[in-house]
């Protein structure tokens, strides 16, 4: 699993016109090729009086798995663009499709290239980008009594909660980093005279917005 790597914050759409012709971009993210796959396709039925539905994906730890399509578009000036937006911004597990409604007035090879590839740029910038960076999952018991004094000095340490569970007890998982591990356990011990008691469970991804 990666440290960390850049991905889009959520899934969504965004529409630009140029020369009466509307660009519309739909991105996920995919971790296999086979959702990405599906999505590309469901975008395509749902949009089939379309005039072009042109996608990208790029997924995999060392960007393994790549594909373009210029679906009837002049080759080169669109799947293949919108593959080097993503590249570009350095994000992983991402597939895109770009929808274009033709609105009469032809483009020419440059502003097919340039459209597509403003469709995923504004897409991405509208959407955001966010950074997943791996880290240990600390999961911390205590009694109700600790709780509150409890995450809200976690806040003023900048922890991140990645859960919470009630039960006779309350039990929050914190992401801490791989580093930090030791002395979130020094510190939570002597935060609650000893009244907490804390196991790993695993890693997992935190987000962080980046833009």
């Amino acid at each position: 699993m990666l440290e960390k790597y850049l991905t889009i914050k959520v899934a969504g759409q965004h529409e630009i016109i140029i020369e009466k012709s509307r660009f519309i971009c739909s991105i996920i993210r995919a971790t296999d090729e086979q959702s990405a796959q599906e999505f590309i396709l469901n975008v395509k039925k749902k949009n089939w009086n379309a005039s072009h539905n042109c996608s990208a994906y790029l997924l995999g730890e060392r960007d393994q798995y790549q594909k373009a399509n210029d679906d009837g578009e002049p080759s080169g000036t669109a799947g293949v663009p919108m593959l080097e937006v993503l590249k570009k911004k350095q994000l992983k597990d991402v597939a895109v499709v770009v929808t274009r409604y033709f609105g009469g007035v032809k483009l020419g090879a440059g502003g097919l290239v340039r459209a597509y590839s403003n469709a995923v740029s504004e897409t991405c910038s509208t959407l955001g980008i966010v950074e997943r960076s791996l880290a240990i999952i600390i999961s911390c018991t205590l009694d109700y009594s600790s709780h509150a004094k409890f995450e809200n000095a976690l806040e003023k340490k900048g922890y991140q909660i990645a859960g919470t569970a009630f039960t006779d007890k309350v039990v929050l998982d914190v992401y801490v980093d791989s580093n930090d591990v030791a002395l979130f356990q020094e510190w939570a011990t002597n935060l609650t005279n000893g009244q907490v008691e804390m196991h790993e469970t695993g890693k997992k991804y935190r987000e962080k917005d980046v833009s």
